[in-house]
């Protein structure tokens, strides 16, 4: 077997990362431009008022397509997401108190109990309309723009390395938890789930990598990915990680207070910019650095073996095709990553790339961490 660590390909998770987030990024654009909302930087709909803060596809997928039109009990979402009690407590304040997509009835004054309902407001309807139609309208434009056989192909191969997983995994992948780290959430009532959407086998495929990179490891493959395989002998300037991960400033400093706490990097002044800091590894961070380089690469050899070097080489080419050079100006999934001429991301530098992997926090659950 040749040696793929000495190929100039970029290691599979990334890819996969790529491929999904490009989705998000369209999908979210489009959901931003039919759906009255609120944003904290960049003004609220015009027109509008009692509407909800504009969030990801990822509450989307992790929980308002379980809630009814209708209403639903706690119990009943709780059955549905196999979520723990504190877990949905959690979920419940973000979609309601933070962001206005519902509102709970109950008789109770203060802890909210397991019958009490769970109803979208107005605003929270009209996302639910929305929602419920990108996955298929984006994946209907990437066949008319990037060709019905590469996207077929590329669910294809997806299907078949997801059909070999012997872990049943959810059709999304989760909100990163402390360390930024990676969990295997429990799969949701298969009631629920028919065909899975392309974002959905993406994320299973990238979930259990993201999995098997994390036993055992001291940094999770967000991090490692995104953050601490950038800096070279000589450092980074810190002001331009942002633009060089494709991923924003909040994950990049929540990514430093984590790496800086363990002694993985230092941060100092640096006289060549005013005001600048330079990010340097430490002896540890250099070998965690190499630890994720060759991690990578040994996952996929395992995969390899596992899923068959044919249907692994298969899912490369797929995702290589769509990638194209992974500078985003030259990819082929750039010519559907320019925002609205109103959107947020118009108002926002372009990176140079995406992330290596969804950077997805509780901020929003938008794929860069914005």
């Amino acid at each position: 077997m040749n040696d793929i660590r000495a190929t100039p390909h970029l290691p599979l998770p990334a890819l996969l990362s790529q491929v999904l987030v490009a989705f998000t990024i369209e999908f979210d654009n489009e959901f931003e431009y039919q759906v009255p909302h609120r944003t904290t930087n960049h003004g609220a709909t015009a027109g509008s008022r009692h509407v909800p803060w504009l969030v990801s596809r990822g509450m989307w997928s992790n929980f308002m397509r379980f809630v009814d039109e209708q209403g639903a009990t706690i119990r009943e979402l709780q059955h549905r997401l196999r979520m723990p009690a504190k877990s949905m407590r959690i979920w419940v304040t973000r979609m309601s108190e933070w962001w206005g997509y519902i509102v709970v009835e109950s008789k109770a004054s203060k802890r909210i109990p397991p019958d009490a309902v769970v109803i979208p407001t107005p605003g929270g309807r009209k996302a639910l309309e929305v929602w419920r139609t990108l996955d298929d309208l984006i994946e209907k434009r990437w066949r008319e723009r990037l060709g019905e056989d590469a996207v077929d192909r590329l669910y294809e191969r997806l299907s078949a390395i997801v059909g070999q997983i012997d872990v049943d995994l959810s059709d999304s992948l989760p909100i990163l938890g402390y360390g930024l780290f990676s969990s295997a959430p429990e799969p949701v009532e298969a009631a629920l789930i028919t065909r899975l959407s392309l974002p959905s086998q993406l994320s299973r495929v990238l979930l259990w990598f993201a999995i098997e990179f994390e036993r055992g490891s001291e940094v999770s493959l967000a991090i490692s990915a995104n953050v601490l395989r950038l800096p070279g002998e000589e450092g980074t300037a810190v002001r331009d990680l942002p633009r060089m991960a494709g991923v924003s400033k909040e994950a990049i400093a929540t990514s430093l207070s984590f790496l800086g706490k363990r002694g993985y990097v230092t941060v100092k002044p640096w006289p060549a910019a005013s005001g600048g800091k330079l990010l340097l590894l430490t002896s540890r961070g250099r070998d965690a650095q190499e630890t994720y380089r060759q991690r990578v690469w040994a996952i996929e050899e395992r995969w390899q073996a596992q899923f068959g070097s044919i249907a692994i080489g298969h899912l490369r080419e797929s995702l290589e095709t769509l990638v194209g050079d992974p500078a985003v100006q030259r990819s082929p999934l750039s010519r559907g990553l320019d925002p609205y001429p109103d959107g947020w991301r118009a108002s926002v530098p372009k990176p140079e790339g995406l992330p290596h992997y969804p950077m997805i926090l509780h901020r929003g659950g938008f794929p860069d961490g914005s």
